[in-house]
């Protein structure tokens, strides 16, 4: 299995899933939804993936990756499709499905690349995967928004569901190449998470990463909203999720730079103030051309960051927990994904979606100093 199939795969799974959820927070708006219903809604993108991502990530330890990646493009299939009842159950019952594909896509890929070469090339295989994952950040959302604007959202959910077909049938062809992918890295998955979370290293790593997932994941959930109250059209937010997009794949390219020219924790407690800044900064403007710069700058700062933590974990690993150590990673950020949207939109209601932007700016400060403080240790 080439690492271009792999890239392909994740860029089709990814377009669907960016896009569904673009899809998903406007449908539920344009259904009269409130913030906390659209919370609600997004939430349950991660709620399952929240509670099977470590034992996902075991059967890919065990199994490799074809079986895993094959029930999680269904999955997502299924989902899209049911996203088409025009109702909030409806789009509250395909965000469980299409949540639950993607986590077990997103942990089967990547365990395929931790076990498919030497460490030394994780980071530049990561960096190629990560470039993928921003190509698909900016077609998913466009896509969605202009196609929410024109057909409405039965149609919308309709193109998205044709790319995990075409997933799927590219599966079928190169399948057989994947069988050998999960390498050594299988059957240990007895062991207890608490091991993998007492290990310092990987603590740190772990902590961090779920920072940025926060900080991900607020702009995926927040900016329909703060988009739609500023009386934005669907595809204008759309473009402005696409400049986030267009962001990471920018910095992605060179990832393997920054790499040989600074420590991970350098470059990680970079991108947390960058991230920082931009949040703070974005609800100081109300215009088109403002939102898309602030966009863009966070999404050079997060970005950055996910290549950068996927090899600290492989590296910080124990030898045959590699996927484990992902589906723990893939568990925090949907942790968040699950709690974010419900707390922060009940937040949005109180006291505004510029009150949200500026707390999660504070919070990602705090996470530069602490990976500031893990320098002089592990730099």
């Amino acid at each position: 299995m080439t690492l271009p199939a792999v890239v392909a795969l994740m860029v089709l799974a990814h377009t669907a899933f960016a896009g569904g959820r673009v899809a998903l927070s406007l449908s539920a708006i344009r259904l009269g939804a409130t913030p906390f219903e659209v919370g609600l809604v997004i939430g349950l993108l991660a709620l399952v993936p929240m509670l099977l991502s470590v034992h996902a990530g075991r059967w890919t330890d065990r199994r490799g990756s074809v079986k895993p990646t094959l029930l999680a493009l269904l999955l997502l299939e299924a989902g899209l499709l049911l996203a088409l009842l025009p109702s909030l159950g409806g789009l509250g019952a395909g965000a469980v499905l299409m949540g639950s594909g993607f986590m077990l896509v997103h942990v089967a890929l990547h365990h395929a690349i931790l076990a498919g070469g030497p460490p030394e090339q994780h980071t530049r295989a990561y960096s190629m995967l990560a470039l993928g994952n921003s190509s698909s950040s900016i077609a998913g959302p466009v896509m969605a928004g202009f196609l929410l604007d024109l057909a409405g959202g039965a149609w919308t959910f309709v193109a998205l569901a044709a790319l995990p077909l075409l997933a799927l049938l590219a599966l079928a062809r190169m399948g057989a190449g994947m069988d050998g992918v999960a390498g050594p890295d299988r059957g240990q998955g007895r062991a207890s998470v608490m091991d993998l979370l007492r290990h310092a290293p990987l603590r740190a790593v772990l902590v961090v990463s779920a920072l940025l997932s926060m900080g991900w994941d607020l702009f995926s959930f927040m900016m329909p909203l703060h988009g739609s109250a500023l009386g934005l059209s669907a595809s204008r937010i759309g473009l402005v999720m696409g400049a986030f997009g267009a962001g990471t794949f920018v910095v992605r390219i060179f990832v393997p730079l920054l790499a040989r020219r600074w420590s991970a924790w350098q470059v990680l407690g970079g991108a947390l103030g960058l991230a920082a800044a931009a949040y703070l900064a974005l609800p100081l403007g109300s215009g088109l051309a403002w939102l898309l710069a602030c966009a863009f700058v966070l999404g050079l700062a997060l970005g950055c960051a996910l290549p950068m933590i996927m090899s600290a974990i492989g590296q910080a690993a124990p030898p045959g927990r590699g996927g484990e150590a992902i589906g723990i990673r893939s568990m925090l950020a949907n942790a968040s994904q699950t709690i974010l949207p419900v707390s922060v939109g009940a937040l949005g209601s109180a006291g505004g979606t510029q009150l949200v932007f500026w707390v999660l700016g504070v919070a990602l400060a705090c996470g530069m100093l602490f990976a500031r403080a893990q320098q002089p240790a592990r730099g």
